[in-house]
């Protein structure tokens, strides 16, 4: 019921955000009640790391309303002090580690109701080429766009950005001005600027970094987007576009962007700026990651450019028919990725009942399918496919110990086809 109500809330706020486009919204913290709590608290997951108070989603549910309606009260208040985040790290597909800051559950909560709350309102504001972490949005749909548009042009040149530790980069006080333009509520402000300046507990201590927004954070997302928003989206559409001789577009996935020129002045004109662009607001493009890729088909005059986008590979190729395309295949370094994930899968999970491991794996190959299952792309998925069945063989002789020689891949293949294991499929067209 209260999904409901919640709902028909927000359409209100869609509505005035609509209405009023130039104005700041003073009141919003209104709909900040007890029944908004408690969809927020449906909406956040219950899996995940407990924060510094070590409260787990179990136990913060022990006595719901009791806590819902006293954090109703300390965040209307004032009195609402956001924990420091527990910092994290997690391995990136280069090999480095990327910082992740872990809340307490209640400020997830809390985060998540605050989201619902300015979601709507900025989806009246955020600009098409925007992408990641909107409703009705995904990875798909900015991978489709840019297929769409690069087959429209014929071939274009691609300017692949690279933003050096964005999350980390964020300027808190452009955030919160940018934040203020449209949003005048007091008690959002008040949370948001909390947020910012939570600390991070690391290692016994807790630092307060001057800038950055918390990686992990339920509201990180949209402050990330509030903020390229206005930094870029609004920049390239209102700024650059208008200025350059012929057609271009943007396509934005949270801090990852590509543009696209039909030509190569204005590609590099644009270049030569972005760097300014960014550094104005505290941001540094990567200078060995940003370059400009020539992605136009031979009988175009273009070479063999490639760029990376999303975990996908883009590149030129030629259908039967002898026409160019857009093709896309699984990037190197996430193919790579998805076979260490499956051999470090496999490892702990050696003295488990084989049935068990095994569905475990089904469900890894199920979501890599789910992502990279898209259509041109059945050769990656099929060699992927090949070896994590190598990876399968290796861990099923090891677990054998001195019986490694039953495991012939003729027992092997019978097993296989007698497995759960999903074997490779295209899930999605275009």
């Amino acid at each position: 019921m209260e999904s409901g109500i919640v709902c028909t809330r927000q359409g209100r706020i869609a509505e005035l955000a609509k209405q009023t486009p130039k104005f700041r919204l003073l009141s919003l913290n209104q709909y900040l009640d007890t029944d908004w709590l408690r969809e927020a608290y449906g909406k956040t997951r219950k899996d995940g790391a407990a924060g510094v108070d070590e409260v787990t989603a179990k136990e913060y549910a022990e006595s719901l309303e009791e806590r819902l309606a006293d954090l109703k009260e300390r965040a209307k208040s004032g009195s609402y002090r956001a924990p420091p985040v527990r910092r994290t790290y997690i391995p990136k597909g280069d090999g480095r580690m990327r910082s992740l800051g872990i809340p307490t559950f209640e400020d997830k909560v809390l985060q998540r109701a605050i989201v619902m709350l300015l979601e709507p309102v900025y989806e009246a504001e955020f600009l098409e080429c925007s992408y990641g972490y909107r409703p009705g949005r995904s990875a798909h749909t900015a991978l489709e766009a840019i297929w769409k548009k690069a087959m429209g042009m014929g071939g274009c040149w691609i300017i692949d950005a690279d933003l050096k530790g964005y999350f980390d980069t964020v300027a808190h006080k452009e955030l919160k001005e940018m934040l203020n333009r449209r949003v005048g509520d007091g008690v959002i402000r008040r949370l948001v600027s909390k947020w910012l300046h939570a600390g991070v507990w690391e290692a016994g201590r807790v630092s307060y970094p001057e800038k950055g927004t918390p990686q992990g954070g339920v509201v990180s997302p949209l402050l990330s987007n509030i903020y390229l928003h206005e930094v870029l989206d609004k920049w390239f559409e209102e700024q650059i576009k208008p200025l350059l001789e012929s057609g271009a577009f943007m396509v934005r996935y949270c801090d990852d962007f590509v543009m696209g020129f039909k030509s190569k002045t204005d590609a590099e004109r644009v270049l030569a700026v972005l760097g300014k662009r960014m550094a104005k607001y505290g941001l540094e493009l990567h200078a060995e990651k940003t370059r400009l890729v020539d992605f136009r088909p031979a009988e175009e005059g273009g070479g063999s450019g490639t760029f990376d986008f999303l975990g996908f590979t883009h590149i030129w190729r030629e259908s039967r028919k002898g026409k160019p395309y857009v093709g896309r295949a699984t990037s190197k370094s996430r193919f790579e990725r998805g076979l260490r994930k499956v051999g470090v899968y496999l490892r702990k999970t050696i003295t488990q009942p084989l049935p068990k491991q095994i569905r475990g794996l089904g469900i890894r190959l199920q979501g890599h399918y789910n992502y990279y299952g898209m259509r041109g792309n059945s050769k990656a998925i099929g060699r992927f496919w090949k070896e994590v069945k190598k990876l399968l063989m290796r861990s099923l002789r090891r677990r054998s110990g001195h019986h490694a020689r039953q495991w012939t891949w003729e027992r092997f293949n019978h097993m296989i086809a007698n497995s759960p294991l999903p074997r490779p499929l295209i899930i999605r067209g275009g």
